[in-house]
């Protein structure tokens, strides 16, 4: 496991995440002092679902259980046969894990494509150093707030640049603009600089589509990872300045998606209130910090 500290430029030094506090009455501001590429990305998409999600902690009932099942297993065959060099080894892999998954035969149909795919794509990289696969990094920002991610897999090449894989299923691969504008790729960058003491320019960020074998890839400059880590800080007090009763819902497109239409008066303004009663009666507690 990897911690991180420090702005571009700083000392590296270990560093332990903080418990987050949570001020949880009506009229008092929210006080978070950790984040995560996925709580931004729902912040962004939706104020009240973060609330239920993140504040409320309650559970989101999942809208497509299938797509979400197998690309953790997909991801789970990579990251347990990233030192397979055939797909026996691959296919072996995959068998021991398979129970543990539940998807459609659509999906299952698309293993043996993502496995041969992924072997040649991964003897591709044989020539580099295997950084890490599935890193726990914890960055802390300016003013004490910190974000934590998982990186699915880090390779080194041979002139020192660094290659970021993130792994994907989705039916739609992403393009260039949309990596140059994602907040989880630009993350990434800042953690591997700091973490690694390597300049952004060495840095190439990446998703990888095995069932399409296709590679979509961008590098950020300095400037521009700067400028968004400040817009991070700002993105992070604006959420502690919040009161409970200050996240609104937001109609766009994610709402097809979403798990807690029940709860949202913009879909179900009659008895959204005692649907959003009876989830915090009925949520699980959540596990006490060590």
């Amino acid at each position: 496991m990897c911690y991180i500290i420090g702005w571009l430029g700083t000392k590296i030094a270990p560093y332990y995440l903080q418990k987050i506090t949570i001020i949880t009455n009506e009229n008092q501001i929210m006080f978070i002092n950790k984040v995560s590429p996925s709580k931004i990305k729902v912040y962004d998409e939706c104020k009240l679902k973060y609330k239920f999600k993140y504040v409320d902690y309650l559970q989101e009932k999942s809208t497509n259980t299938d797509a979400l099942q197998f690309g953790s297993y997909i991801h789970k065959i990579f990251e347990d046969g990233v030192g397979s060099t055939t797909t026996e080894e691959l296919n072996e892999i995959a068998g021991i894990l398979r129970s543990n998954y539940t998807f459609d035969k659509q999906r299952e149909a698309k293993i043996d494509i993502c496995i041969e795919n992924f072997l040649v794509f991964n003897n591709s990289l044989s020539s580099c150093e295997q950084v890490s696969t599935e890193q726990f990094f914890a960055v802390e920002l300016k003013q004490g707030y910190a974000v934590n991610g998982i990186i699915d897999r880090v390779v080194k090449n041979k002139d020192g640049g660094y290659l970021v894989i993130d792994y994907k299923t989705s039916k739609r691969a992403s393009t260039k603009r949309d990596l140059f504008n994602d907040p989880q790729m630009l993350l990434y960058a800042y953690a591997v600089s700091v973490l690694y003491s390597v300049p952004i320019a060495s840095i190439t960020l990446s998703h990888y589509y095995p069932h399409m074998d296709k590679l979509v890839h961008v590098k950020f400059t300095e400037a521009h990872v700067l400028m968004y880590m400040k817009k991070l800080t700002q993105k992070i007090w604006e959420i502690r300045k919040k009161k409970k009763t200050d996240f609104y819902p937001q109609i766009n497109q994610f709402c097809d998606w979403c798990g807690f239409k029940d709860m949202c008066p913009k879909f179900n303004p009659t008895t959204y209130a005692a649907e959003h009663a009876k989830a915090l009666k009925n949520k699980k507690p959540r596990k006490a910090w060590k």
